[in-house]
């Protein structure tokens, strides 16, 4: 490394290790980097600006968090719970399914993890422990099936991927689908397991009435993913653009369709999706500042030189990423792994002849189990919060779902097939 770099690798770690805000980590590391060079700042804020905040697509990720947002105000979580309940029926263990199945719902139309597990999550949280369900059971599912969000389309971290390799946001929605839907058959699974190993109560069976009643009452909601995915692939729209139609539904679902949305209500959503577009997009800037130093410093041509000589095969290459990423998911935040590491990797796997939509989405689901990973993943803080739960106890109970969800990302990363049919079959790639 040259000294500069050097300089700003070791200013990065200590302040990591201090704890302080990464986003402020990367812009400090990066100044003593242009200071050492004795560069000037122009050129840098030049190609942030024209790189990344003139970007199109990226436009997409403050009107998914407001979509988010206006979700998780009124009656539509609500809405979705009731319905995920009557789908369910009269198994033992229906509400750990409700859980599952209401995640792979609410999933298409927000996009984040955290919406799901902060704002589905409590009620999901409070009704299983009503019904005599384990605190640290309760919390695990939801941070587990709250990893589905990012997965199914709409997905926010998904929008940045294809923001950083070029590829179809379109394509990558479409490819997301059945790794979601596997992640979701998996936790069902051990939701099956485990209710009967502890013996959870068996809900009653609904009647047909009520059902249809749950269903009319959620059509509204869960049209959300219709209309934006029928927008996106009939070319009606783009994904920016469809990321304002659902928006602007939203607003219309809560306030006509629900009631649930006063003009107080709207203020503050507006004010928390300023405030969540304001962090996410110090963090774009701040991993443009070190993707501009990755580039003049040609770390990424150099990692590909190596990992090339080291004559890896496909699949070599991607059980390595796994790893590194797995690891990094159990200390650091998903989005600095996103917006630091990956846009590394993405011209190695290039190089590589790794088809970049698979490569996406196995990345992205790898950091998505991170959300879940002990000891510093996000998810099993909010549930644990929003519980009253023992960190600990929910640590314990979320390892043998991390090894389900480990078994799907085995899957999705061994059979590209899985994430590429779809694309494939509209002639997306």
């Amino acid at each position: 490394m040259s000294p500069a770099l050097t300089v700003a690798f070791v200013i990065f770690v200590l302040i990591f290790l201090l704890r302080m805000p990464i986003s402020i980590g990367m812009l400090v590391a990066g100044a003593f980097y242009f200071v050492v060079k004795g560069m000037s700042l122009d050129s840098v804020c030049n190609f942030v600006m024209t790189t990344y905040y003139s970007n199109y697509v990226i436009i997409a990720v403050p009107l998914f968090i407001f979509t988010a947002n206006v979700m998780n105000s009124g009656k539509v979580t609500e809405k979705v719970f009731k319905f995920a309940n009557a789908l369910s029926g009269g198994r033992r263990g229906a509400l750990g399914h409700v859980n599952v199945i209401a995640s792979l719902v609410f999933s298409g139309m927000t996009g984040s993890a955290i919406a799901d597990a902060s704002g589905l999550g409590k009620m999901e949280i409070d009704a299983m422990k009503k019904e005599g369900y384990d605190d640290g059971f309760s919390c695990a599912i939801t941070a587990a099936s709250a990893t589905i969000g990012p997965i199914f389309p709409p997905s926010i971290p998904l929008v940045m991927y294809a923001m950083f390799a070029g590829s179809s946001v379109g394509a990558l929605f479409l490819g997301g689908m059945i790794p979601a839907l596997l992640v979701a058959a998996a936790l069902m699974l051990y939701v099956s397991i485990m209710a009967h190993l502890r013996n959870y109560p068996r809900a009653g069976k609904t009647p047909l009435h009520q059902f249809m009643h749950e269903t009319l009452a959620a059509i509204p909601a869960l049209l959300t993913p219709v209309i934006l995915l029928a927008g996106i692939y009939t070319g009606v729209m783009t994904p920016t653009e469809a990321g304002a139609i659902a928006g602007i539904y939203a607003i219309i679902v809560s306030i006509i369709c629900y009631r649930a949305l006063s003009f107080k209500g709207l203020l503050k959503i507006i004010k928390d999706t300023v405030r969540d577009t304001g962090s996410v997009s110090l963090m774009i800037g701040a991993a443009s500042v070190i993707s501009y130093i990755v580039a003049r410093e040609q770390i990424a041509n150099n990692l590909g030189k190596y990992i090339i000589d080291l004559q890896l095969s496909k699949t070599g290459f991607l059980i390595i990423v796994n790893i590194i990423i797995l690891i990094l998911g159990m200390f650091m935040d998903t989005s600095t792994i996103q917006l630091v590491f990956v846009p590394i990797l993405i011209p190695v796997a290039s190089a590589l002849g790794i088809n970049l939509i698979h490569f996406g989405l196995v990345v992205t689901l790898n950091m998505m189990i991170g959300l879940s990973t002990p000891p510093f993943g996000m998810l099993l803080f909010i549930t644990a919060n929003i519980s009253d739960t023992p960190l600990g106890t929910v640590m314990r109970e979320i390892l043998i779902p991390i090894i389900f969800l480990l078994i799907v990302l085995a899957v999705v990363t061994f059979v590209p097939q899985l994430t590429l049919f779809l694309p494939k079959l509209v002639g997306m790639i």
